[in-house]
């Protein structure tokens, strides 16, 4: 099978250097290893639905032992060239520029529907996108409000904030970041863009900030509006379940979903997926069944390492034979 091609333009834009993939820890890696249970057999067949910085990918590599294969997702076109320049000479990884919610579609394409051993899907942000200025998913750094995890598809935020509705405004912010200042908050937002455009990820970030008066909290007060912009514009929340739909029928018999979350609600979506992923109903054609393995949290040491972890919930899944 050939590996995918790297992306047009992804080369140019691409920061690649040892330092910034170094600086990239992979949360949970132990325990999802261990949910996974990788199998080191010529026929194992394992998918890395969040490439990101390959942290994930290598150790499953590792595990598999230079026989079986891994297919690995990202939608960012600089996470692509990441895993071409890391592991573009191993011949049994192969990296697919397209959305994890179209792993159903790329099963059948590559002739691995239901062969599966294992997925893995690694929700959120990258810490190198979260850190790089210019991808505009912080409000710490000053850049141009984007979101997109791939920039080459969609409107960046900047241009659904500048055009939406107050009403849309405070809807995604109260549905998708469960902020209760939402309505005033949106109401700020559009009397800001009538004085000028709101372009910049800080001048957002201090519109909501002068919305929410008051003792200051333990997050800033734009973490719950940057996070639902973020999984708005980057349909977040729907395609989760797309995906989920269709792993156990992409999974072999005793294969396993093992799933990262970061937010409550992305683990709410995945923990009712498991409990009712309970084959067909009476009547309704057969489907395969998922029975749920465990639940994981990060340790203490990794939190206090890597801060980021803090919020992570590893959610495994085996579908039975």
């Amino acid at each position: 099978m050939p590996h995918a091609a790297l992306p047009s333009g992804a080369a140019d834009s691409l920061r690649t250097d040892d330092a910034v993939i170094d600086s990239h820890r992979p949360v949970m890696l132990d325990e999802s290893l261990a949910g996974l249970a990788v199998r080191p057999d010529s026929d194992a067949i394992y998918v890395d639905g969040t490439f990101g910085r390959g942290g994930h990918s290598a150790a499953i590599l590792d595990a598999l032992g230079g026989t079986g294969v891994l297919h690995a997702f990202d939608q960012d076109p600089q996470a692509c060239a990441v895993a071409q320049q890391r592991f573009g000479d191993c011949p049994n990884f192969r990296i697919h520029h397209r959305n994890f919610g179209e792993l159903a579609a790329l099963a059948v394409e590559q002739g691995i529907a239901g062969r599966i051993n294992g997925i893995l899907l690694d929700l959120g942000v990258s810490s190198p996108q979260f850190d790089d200025a210019e991808r505009g998913f912080s409000f710490m750094r000053d850049g141009p409000l984007d979101m997109r995890m791939n920039p080459s598809a969609g409107e960046p935020a900047s241009a659904w904030i500048n055009r939406a509705k107050d009403d849309e405004i405070a809807d995604v912010l109260y549905q998708y970041g469960e902020e209760r200042a939402s309505r005033r908050i949106a109401r700020r937002i559009v009397a800001a863009r009538d004085e000028t455009p709101i372009t910049r990820t800080t001048q957002l970030a201090e519109i909501i900030a002068r919305a929410m008066p008051g003792p200051r909290q333990k997050i800033h007060p734009a973490t719950r509006s940057f996070q639902a912009i973020r999984i708005f514009i980057n349909r977040e929340l729907d395609v989760l379940p797309q995906v989920l739909a269709t792993a156990a029928d992409v999974l072999a018999p005793g294969g396993r979903l093992a799933v990262i979350s970061f937010h409550s609600l992305e683990d709410r979506i995945v923990k009712r997926f498991i409990r009712d992923a309970r084959g067909a109903e009476p009547g309704q054609p057969a489907r395969p069944e998922l029975r749920r393995v465990s639940r994981a949290f990060p340790s203490d040491a990794e939190c206090a390492e890597n801060p980021r972890a803090r919020s992570a919930v590893l959610r495994v899944a085996e579908r039975v034979a």
